[in-house]
């Protein structure tokens, strides 16, 4: 009903308006958007029939915005890391490829925290993200820039990674749907830093959108030939799922206590399965989910299969260069000398001592791998279980640090490599995001998108920000 370079436009335009406030958004392509779509005009004005062009490009004109650590052809490729502040990529990475390829029209690449190892989307080379709802508060990270321009209506679609919830925590703190595949199935290549070793095992590339509906076409195109194994086509009944709830982790001591909105949201959401769908919601507590975050650490930094060791992230930091040593740096940063985030040296600091006890580290990686097979036991074929996207709603800036390890909440799903749906939950007392996570078993990626969808419906999904 629109011509593209309208739609094209008016994204541009609000763009423009808000990303002043935001700094989600850190270099456009706007000029060359405006062509792709005048390109597209001209070929729905001169091209075949409607249903071909669908089939062959089942996202033509659709705008979309691409996470910085991607590789986007003439864009900056840095990771939010200093010494790459000249890197052009002159390339497009597999995914941002396809979803060219299927007609759809890049705005700009986003914001991301520095080598994507925080949930705080701030470096040294672009600044800080806002969130929308309260630019006092962070947008999380590493895919924050794509959550803060997808929940201020900037993009449609937005392309992230996730390695300890890279994609949900964004995703949840700015109110939008994220999605983290089944592991290995989208393909990773062409963001940098790119996993190693073990990590390629944990490492996923997946959609972010305003509405439920759109994941599942997106996820198609980025998939590729692999999205066979997703079982998209397969019709979901949703009263025949069944459904586990769990409302936190147990109780460990590394992490905040979860906030009594985001209880009291996901008790509405049990209570409405039950009513509206006459299903019964199990109860669960899986003890292991207690060691989330020492299993994902223990995992991260163990040795492949080929016995290869994870790539250190001091190594990452240097980036071809000189190592970097994260007690100097320590020094650095606090005179102000320091070209990195605090952040990313505390976390150059703390891998060393990972690796001091090892045989803890063994017990700890077995512990994971024998919870895999019992939450693949517990959901089986037909199970979704829901469980807190995060433990606090979106919180002020810097605070992370006072609370470091509050992502184990999404980061235990990557090491057991579980596809996850993050879906909001409308807004608490204080005008943020509430969210949950959906959960299935391995490849049931259709189950957690179905119930995205039926969420959706019922609780209103994304909240357009200042609207309230």
């Amino acid at each position: 009903q629109v011509a593209c370079v309208e739609v094209v436009e008016a994204y541009v335009e609000r763009i423009k308006e808000v990303n002043p406030l935001i700094n989600a958004l850190v270099k456009d392509r706007f000029e060359e958007a405006l062509q792709e779509a005048r390109q597209v005009d001209k070929l729905l004005s001169e091209g075949p029939g409607d249903d071909c062009l669908e089939e062959k490009f089942p996202l033509l004109g659709v705008p979309i915005t691409v996470k910085e650590a991607f590789s986007l052809y003439g864009m900056p490729n840095t990771s939010g890391l200093v010494n790459r502040r000249n890197v052009i990529a002159t390339s497009d990475a597999t995914v941002v490829s396809r979803l060219k390829q299927a007609g759809a029209i890049p705005l700009g690449v986003t914001n991301c925290s520095e080598l994507c190892m925080w949930y705080e989307s701030s470096n040294r080379v672009y600044g800080r993200t806002n969130n929308p709802y309260d630019l006092q508060r962070i947008v999380g990270g590493s895919s924050g820039g794509e959550g803060s321009v997808l929940a201020a209506a900037c993009s449609v679609v937005g392309v992230g990674s996730d390695i300890g919830g890279s994609i949900r925590m964004p995703a949840f703190f700015n109110g939008v749907f994220g999605h983290k595949p089944t592991t290995g199935v989208v393909p990773n290549d062409g963001q940098f830093p790119n996993a190693r070793g073990v990590r390629t095992s944990y490492l996923c590339t997946g959609p972010m959108c305003r509405y439920a509906e759109d994941l599942e076409p997106v996820l198609r195109v980025m998939a590729g030939p692999g999205v066979s194994k997703l079982k998209l086509n397969e019709k979901v009944s949703l009263e025949k799922i069944k459904f586990h709830c769990m409302d936190h982790d147990g109780g460990s001591i590394f992490v905040s206590p979860v906030d009594k909105e985001i209880l009291q949201a996901q008790k509405k959401v049990v209570e409405y399965l039950e009513s509206d769908l006459g299903v019964r919601v199990q109860h669960v507590a899986i003890h292991k989910m207690k060691y989330s975050f020492q299993i994902w650490s223990a995992m991260m930094s163990s040795k492949d299969s080929e016995g290869q060791e994870a790539q250190r992230f001091t190594d990452l930091l240097g980036d071809h260069g000189k190592p970097v040593w994260p007690l100097w740096e320590l020094v650095k940063w606090l005179v102000g000398m320091s070209s990195h985030t605090l952040p990313a040296i505390a976390l150059g600091l703390t891998e060393k001592l990972v690796n001091i006890n090892l045989s803890a580290k063994a017990k700890l990686v077995s512990m994971g791998k024998s919870l895999q097979e019992e939450m693949e036991a517990l959901l089986g074929p037909d199970g979704v279980l829901l469980y807190p996207s995060h433990p606090t709603i979106a919180p002020k800036h810097h605070s992370p640090i006072c609370m470091p390890f509050n992502f184990a909440y999404t980061a235990i799903f990557n090491v057991l490599g579980l596809p996850v749906t993050q879906c909001p939950l409308g807004l608490g007392s204080e005008g943020l995001p509430l969210g949950i996570q959906l959960v299935a078993a391995s490849y049931n990626d259709h189950l957690t998108l179905a119930v995205a969808r039926y969420l959706e419906k019922a609780f209103g999904g994304w909240v357009l920000p200042g609207e309230v």
